[in-house]
Order: structure tokens, then sequence, then C-alpha cells
């Protein structure tokens, strides 16, 4: 199986990234190595061309998939990597049990920290830029989502990383509180203007799918090791 090329990933330099939780008014920094980030969120002819399928409830190629799970972007984050000759990250053993292979080289999605961090590009403050420049939100998106790359980028070359969709990320959100439920950062196009800052927190139910939730991917730095043909099958049965 010839390997096909990925989506485009920009490489995001190592740091430190201070965040929050509002409930519990907990404050901690994560030290992350260099790693690589989508420029845009997943689209949905990326979606589909991955998994076959079109969940999103707006239709239209540019626009960001939406209308999926935590579990559907595992799904997605698998099925690219073996499309792209990469050893699959997850290890789904069922509806309610997914195991990280750390030593994969696919694609997966970011925590919660590497997703601030490659979203502040470097600046401290809520935003990377004017919020009608940068993001679509309540207040400018006509209460509808938009194409990818159509509002200006980040110092890092990220797009749509506030507004637009909020984003799945790997995290449990506050496992003594809300169990199973994961992190999602970002902003959507629906929400006004304190919403869509770098270091808002919402979380979902993994299983939940809403229309303004995305995501995008992550990789690692290290090189890539292609997939032998028994690695594939062994992958592809998981």
């Amino acid at each position: 199986m010839t390997a096909l090329p990925g989506p485009e990933m920009l490489d995001v330099p190592a740091g430190e990234v201070p965040l929050s939780d509002r409930r519990t008014r907990r404050s901690w920094r994560v030290t992350l190595p260099a790693y690589r980030i989508a420029a845009t969120p997943v689209t949905q002819d990326e979606y589909a061309e991955a998994l076959g399928e079109h969940p999103a409830t707006t239709r239209g190629a540019g626009l960001p998939v939406e209308g999926v799970s935590w579990w559907d972007a595992l799904r997605y984050c698998n099925a690219l990597s073996l499309r792209t000759g990469r050893t699959p990250v997850y290890d789904l053993r069922g509806e309610d049990e997914v195991e990280r292979e750390h030593a994969a080289d696919g694609y997966r999605l970011p925590t919660e920290a590497e997703w601030e961090h490659a979203c502040r590009a470097g600046t401290s403050g809520p935003r990377y830029g004017a919020l009608d420049d940068i993001a679509w939100y309540r207040g400018n998106s006509g209460e509808r989502i938009h194409e990818v790359r159509t509002r200006a980028p980040n110092a890092w070359g990220l797009f749509d990383t506030l507004g637009n969709v909020w984003e799945w990320c790997w995290d449990l959100s506050d496992p003594e509180v809300y169990g199973s439920y994961r992190v999602l950062r970002g902003g959507g196009w629906f929400d006004e203007h304190w919403s869509c800052r770098a270091s808002v927190r919402r979380r979902s139910h993994p299983s939940l799918r809403i229309d303004d939730v995305g995501f995008r991917v992550v990789v690692e730095t290290r090189g890539i090791e292609p997939l032998t043909p028994a690695l594939q099958r062994q992958c592809s049965a998981n």
C-alpha cells in the first residue's frame, strides 16, 4: 500500500505553558517537548477521505468537520495514520476503552497543554490578535460555521485555533466530578467573545456529537518508520 500525504503540519517549539481550572481554582505549568500540529482543524473532505463518512450538519469541503464525538476523532486519527504509512496511536478496545501507544508515530489528538501552547504561539494574553481578525464567533459569524483559513493565523501559522469550532483534546476534564468527560478548547462560531480565549476550558461527554465541535491532529517530531505488511494487518484489525 502506497502511503498518501497527510495534512499540513507545523513545527511547534518546545516550551512551558500555564494551565488553570476555574472550578478548583488550581493552576499548574506543563513543560512540553517540540511536536507538530495541523495548521487547521480537520476539514469535512479530509474526514471523508479517511473514513468515508460525512457527519457534519452543514456540508462544505473547506468547512471544519463537526458533529463528531471524541471517539470519532480517535478513529479518524488511526485511519489517517494508516493512510499515511504511520503506526496508529490508539488501541480502541471497545465502546469505552482505549489505550494510547506512546511509541507509535501516528496522528493523535493534542493534549490540552499542547493545544494551548500552539494556540498562544508565544503570546501571554487571552488572544493572539484582535478577535474579529482571527476568529469566527457569534459577533461576526452570522451564526454559522465558516471555511478554514479565512481568518488571520497566529504567529506560528495556525488557523482557527480560536472560534469556528471547539476542538477535542485528549485529556479528561475533571474526573472526580465529571467522570469520563473530555476537554474542549478554542470556542466556536456560536460563542460570545469571552469563550474565545486561549485559556478557556469546556467539557463534553466523549460520545456526544455537537454542531460546533471538531478537532485537529498532532504528531511527534521523531522520524517516520513505514508500516510493514504484517503490522498494517494487525493495526487494521484493532
